[in-house]
């Protein structure tokens, strides 16, 4: 391994970090380990709606209206804006850029759960998956997680639509592309100190396009290093017990950003 990891006890781990020229593998631990991975796996919304663009069952400028779904609050901005109707493609925006809870919940209620669990079984075959519509209370009947994933599934997926963005009309194309604005650089991509408001054209170090996932006692980041010459994709879930919330979070946060900093010095 290029990177010796010294992780912190008492967090559940899944790390894969891959060199996706040379298809080494830099890190690994627990990589097919399933852990609640919240957000992350909205990817496979974004994933199956890509596909539909892709073959002509969907068009990316079709009215799309969030009063078809409840409302939920938390990660998104379309909460906050006036409009109730957006074109598809920006629905899609939404999601890559800041999570947007609401705009996921409508293209689950648009592509329907069962499909995107379909796809998700495809692009993934140790059981990551979007498991649930983003709800603001999980009750008793709710599943327990909005998702799941493991470190080598999310690698896997990076490095296929990482193959892909250069094809026009690709599912890598369209699904990194809604990446690439992502705001939260808070994690492992925190090593680069980029603009987190702009950093998918970023002349002072690498483009970085990354999805996170967040909840109480979940951390997640996964995302692709484009430093030029070499792409790095990595997949870093971290699960503990926080409980009073706010247990254990700033360890937790700082072992990822400690992670982030060994990926950047071993890859200058």
């Amino acid at each position: 391994m290029l990177l010796n990891l010294e992780l912190l006890p008492g967090v559940d781990w899944s790390i894969a970090i891959v060199d996706l020229g040379s298809g080494e593998v830099l890190a690994s631990h627990d990589p097919d380990r399933l852990l609640s991975t919240a957000s992350v796996g909205k990817v496979f919304a974004l994933i199956e709606l890509a596909e539909r663009l892709r073959d002509g069952r969907l068009t990316a400028d079709q009215p799309s209206d969030r009063r078809v779904v409840a409302p939920v609050a938390d990660s998104g901005l379309w909460q906050h804006l006036a409009t109730d109707v957006l074109p598809l493609g920006d629905v899609a925006q939404l999601v890559g850029a800041v999570s947007d809870n609401l705009a996921t919940n409508v293209l689950i209620d648009l592509l329907g759960q069962d499909a995107i669990r379909a796809r998700a079984a495809q692009w993934a075959p140790r059981g990551s998956d979007l498991v649930d519509v983003v709800r603001g209370l999980r009750g008793p009947d709710d599943p327990p997680h909005l998702s799941l994933g493991c470190a080598a599934d999310h690698v896997e997926i990076l490095a296929r639509l990482w193959s892909e963005r250069d094809a026009p009309g690709s599912t890598g194309e369209r699904v990194l592309g809604w990446l690439a604005p992502g705001m939260d650089l808070s994690m492992v991509a925190s090593a680069w100190h980029q603009d987190p408001l702009s950093h998918a054209e970023e002349y002072a170090g690498p483009i970085i396009v990354n999805k996170t996932g967040t909840n109480l006692g979940v951390r997640a980041d996964v995302g692709v290093i484009d430093s030029g010459g070499r792409a790095t994709a990595y997949a870093v879930l971290a699960n503990w017990t926080e409980d009073p919330p706010g247990t254990g979070r700033d360890d937790a946060m700082g072992a990822l950003r400690d992670i982030g900093d060994a990926l950047r010095t071993a890859l200058s």
